[in-house]
């Protein structure tokens, strides 16, 4: 087991493609530790199975790519953003195939040419892929290469508990100075000391009963920023996976889109195809018009489920497009050779999170944040399919760039106090903590999933407000469990994801509210901005704005 150092110069909260390709880029130079809650593999990214978009094409082009993400954003991307994110993409490509990312290359050449998928909303053939399992072949590389290196320290069972700040201290100023971390092993707090940290957490879909993404995506790093005095933006707009296979067992499978990408129908449990009734693109459309035609499909019917067809096409073609896929569906008894494979929608992309500038810094002095944790301007109301991965290794490599520009003159951190833990006793209430979570989960789908009413959020917010109270006296009379970190930050993450909701008084991108069932485009569209109490900014403007 390894031991967290005394202190290090950058220390980076989450170990997924954003957390592992920003420790690859300053490590040359600079220690860094990455801190992961489970083991290192077990955030999105290992299970994001479609690519990483990016110009790559002769006859495609930034500008298209550029156009397509605006109009999937719902009119709430941040155009310089978009572009900045564009403009990267071959170079984070490039990086990643030095760093020995096996994508897969085109067969009828010399094989210096990748195939490229089409994924729903991309006008072109851009997706950069590791036949079905990108995600977890960038992150297994990219471990590799870390573990490989010596100034990068890999710490895994370990959660950040809150994030040490100068004004947190009494200090004067409000520079990020490290965290509080809980060894999962042997249940301690200890402080650990960054000259730098990155949040790289991911996002916080499990706040949904229905989610594609692994039990960690609890929202640690929006919850701990916003504690920390950071502005979050536009978190009511969740984005759900339209086809997540339904099954009891499997959980979190979700089936890429490049499904549809590549001939699947969807149908309706009688067997009829409906993407018509929808868009003129039918199974090619965004991924939040076949969501939100799916949801209304299933409720409208009372179904439990849809489903997915690809079986009219060769076995041997499914096969070699599809291997993990098909592999894993068989797991559970459904051949998609020869059958529709069942599926639901399910929350599987935080858009708004930490606000953020093009440099990946937050509004907290050395605080950075690094992936879906991070509301850059990219996505809007609506995540454009595979340019999740490219946000992360493009804003890491702008992170690591503006990190490193500072290292010289960036000073040490002070002396960090202990966790005090002369008051805590051991809680004999784990059974609460499972209940709760249950709880928030099943109100979240309830009140504010896809369809939304003011009335709903209402007992929604009232319902969190309770529950926040409720885990802040835990807090205050009980040894901290990883549970119950996680139960703290989806609560606050709910609370934002309401209070973001209540402020957007019209439907956009995916959701819809009754109360306003129309797009409000008689005023410039905002974003919802929701600012703490304790806001960094507060007395003057955030210290890179300045």
């Amino acid at each position: 087991m390894t031991t967290p150092p005394d202190s290090t110069d950058v220390l980076i909260v989450g170990g997924g493609a954003a957390g592992l390709s920003l420790a690859l880029r300053l490590a040359d130079s600079t220690r860094v530790t990455v801190l992961a809650k489970g083991p290192l593999h077990e955030g999105s990214t290992y299970y994001a199975q479609g690519g990483v978009s990016a110009v790559l094409d002769a006859g495609d082009s930034i500008e298209s790519h550029v156009q397509d993400t605006l109009i999937a954003g719902a009119g709430l991307c941040h155009t310089d953003a978009v572009r900045f994110t564009v403009e990267h993409g071959r170079a984070v490509i490039e990086w990643l195939s030095a760093q020995g990312v096996p994508f897969t290359r085109e067969s009828n050449t010399s094989g210096a040419d990748y195939h490229l998928h089409r994924e729903g909303g991309h006008s072109h053939r851009r997706i950069v892929h590791a036949a079905d399992a990108t995600g977890r072949a960038i992150q297994t590389t990219l471990e590799e290469r870390a573990r490989e290196h010596s100034n990068i320290t890999l710490l895994d069972h370990y959660i950040a508990v809150d994030l040490i700040t100068r004004r947190k201290l009494g200090l004067d100023g409000n520079r990020c100075l490290g965290a509080y971390v809980l060894d999962r092993h042997s249940g301690r707090i200890k402080a650990l000391p960054a000259r730098f940290v990155a949040l790289a957490t991911g996002g916080a879909s499990r706040v949904y009963l229905y989610s594609s993404n692994p039990d960690g995506s609890t929202g640690d790093g929006i919850a701990m920023a916003w504690r920390a005095g950071c502005r979050v933006a536009n978190m009511e707009f969740m984005q759900f996976h339209p086809t997540c296979l339904y099954h009891p067992q499997a959980k979190n499978f979700l089936i890429s889109e490049a499904v549809r990408g590549e001939g699947g129908y969807l149908l309706l449990p009688d067997g009829s195809r409906f993407m018509r009734n929808f868009d003129v693109r039918m199974e090619l459309a965004p991924r939040d018009i076949v969501a939100r035609a799916i949801d209304h499909e299933m409720k409208r019917l009372g179904a439990e489920c849809v489903y997915l067809d690809i079986s009219y096409k060769p076995a041997d073609f499914i096969r070699e497009h599809f291997p993990n896929i098909y592999a894993k569906c068989m797991e559970y008894g459904f051949d998609m050779t020869r059958q529709p494979i069942p599926v639901v929608p399910a929350a599987h992309y935080t858009c708004g999170g930490v606000m953020t500038d093009l440099r990946a810094r937050t509004d907290v002095e050395s605080l950075y944040a690094v992936g879906e944790v991070a509301f850059t301007g990219l996505h809007g109301a609506n995540r454009m399919a595979s340019n999740s991965l490219l946000e992360c290794l493009v804003f890491a490599a702008a992170a690591a760039k503006d990190i490193r520009r500072q290292l010289d003159h960036a000073p040490e951190p002070p002396d960090l106090p202990e966790w005090d833990e002369s008051r805590v006793t051991d809680s004999d209430e784990e059974v609460v903590v499972s209940h709760n979570w249950a709880e928030l989960r099943q109100f979240m789908w309830d009140y504010v999933g896809i369809v939304r009413t003011d009335k709903r959020l209402q007992r929604a917010q009232h319902r969190v407000e309770l529950l926040l109270r409720e885990i802040g006296e835990y807090y205050g009379n009980f040894r901290i469990s990883g549970n119950l970190i996680e139960l703290r930050n989806l609560a606050q993450v709910a609370a934002l994801i309401i209070g973001c909701a209540l402020a957007r008084r019209e439907s956009r991108g995916l959701h819809y509210t009754l109360d306003y069932p129309k797009a409000n485009d008689s005023t410039p569209v905002r974003d919802t901005v929701l600012v703490p109490t304790h806001f960094a900014g507060r007395d003057s403007p955030p210290y890179w704005a300045s």
